[in-house]
């Protein structure tokens, strides 16, 4: 996941700031736009200095004033705040870059729908636009699996409250950039909020209940729908590469892969319809509750001696509640 620092998020001088950003390798340089021109003025002492993209969020109720600025001074990431918007806002063909459309928390996210033939990515707001330091909102980690799951193709990006931990929920999720700036300039030093942002435990305030695939997202057999046919399709549909089973209370009776059923169809190469359900089932596969913090999470995951690329996720009474998927981690960026 890219990290994009937020540059007004510190009063240090700029040409400063940003060559102790480009020292450590920062990502993105994000420039918050709060209907002030100026910022372009910025933006070309930016560019004067440094290679690293410019990724700029508009804050306006007339973003038309901006296009022959950006026509201009071309900005590799522009970002648009949907609720300031007066009506659709159609970007000439002048504009390069990459075009985004920022909502809050409050916003739904079809308010991508009237933009998705243009636009490449959603920033999501997961604090108050274009105030820094504030909390990160969960309610985000919803309308992140609901983006993708509609708009597959199309990026994702979050700004407000990203710390560490924050931070590996968004990798996990398959964000592709997030804007840091308290956390990055409140640190003792840039490298290590960069090297926390990225790799390492942090303190843990959410539990793994707050961004998990919930039931409804993720493969489920019950007894007597658990067919050989009906578990391929049930891996092929939800495509993890996984189904689980449960009781027909919602207890946890086991996980089937896709490396459980090539074992199966190995064991039974000489008769596939003896194929039978035990025989592709794994009884007793590694779990995490709902209940358990990022950390917990983090140390199950490297606590076992082989690769873990998914989760099912149960309650105290061993009930499915849901799934955690860490293809993306294993990928290091959507």
């Amino acid at each position: 996941m890219k990290i994009s620092a937020s540059l007004y998020s510190t009063s240090a001088e700029l040409e400063k700031v940003v060559k102790d950003l480009d020292a450590h390798r920062i990502d993105l340089f994000h420039v918050d736009c709060s209907d002030d021109v100026q910022v372009f003025n910025d933006i070309e002492k930016i560019r004067s200095i440094s290679k690293t993209p410019v990724d700029l969020h508009i804050i306006s109720d007339d973003p038309e004033k901006y296009f022959p600025l950006l026509e201009k001074t071309p900005c590799d990431y522009v970002t648009f705040q949907y609720e300031n918007l007066p009506g659709k806002l159609n970007v000439p063909a002048s504009i390069k870059g990459k075009l985004g459309l920022a909502i809050t928390a409050a916003s739904d996210i079809d308010a991508f729908d009237a933009y998705a033939d243009r636009f490449d990515f959603i920033l999501m707001m997961a604090t108050i636009p274009g105030k820094s330091g504030g909390e990160f909102n969960k309610e985000i980690f919803r309308k992140i699996r609901a983006f993708r799951r509609k708009y597959p193709e199309k990026r994702v990006h979050v700004d407000g409250g990203v710390n560490g931990e924050v931070s590996f929920i968004l990798r996990n999720m398959g964000v592709y950039a997030s804007v840091s700036g308290s956390y990055l300039f409140k640190a003792d030093t840039i490298g290590l909020a960069l090297l926390n942002l990225k790799t390492h435990e942090n303190e843990s305030h959410f539990l793994v209940k707050d961004f998990m695939l919930t039931k409804g997202e993720i493969p489920v057999l019950h007894p007597g729908e658990r067919s050989f046919a009906n578990v391929l399709k049930n891996i092929e549909e939800f495509q993890m590469g996984f189904t689980i089973l449960a009781d027909d209370n919602g207890k946890l009776e086991g996980i089937i892969s896709n490396a459980d059923v090539r074992k199966g169809l190995m064991k039974n190469i000489s008769n596939l319809n003896a194929i039978s359900e035990s025989d592709i089932t794994n009884k007793t596969p590694v779990t995490a509750s709902e209940n358990a913090s990022v950390i917990d999470l983090i140390r199950l995951i490297k606590s076992k001696k082989f690769p873990i690329t998914y989760l099912p996720v149960v309650n105290n009474d061993n009930c499915v509640t849901g799934a955690l998927t860490f293809f993306n981690l294993v990928k290091g960026e959507a």
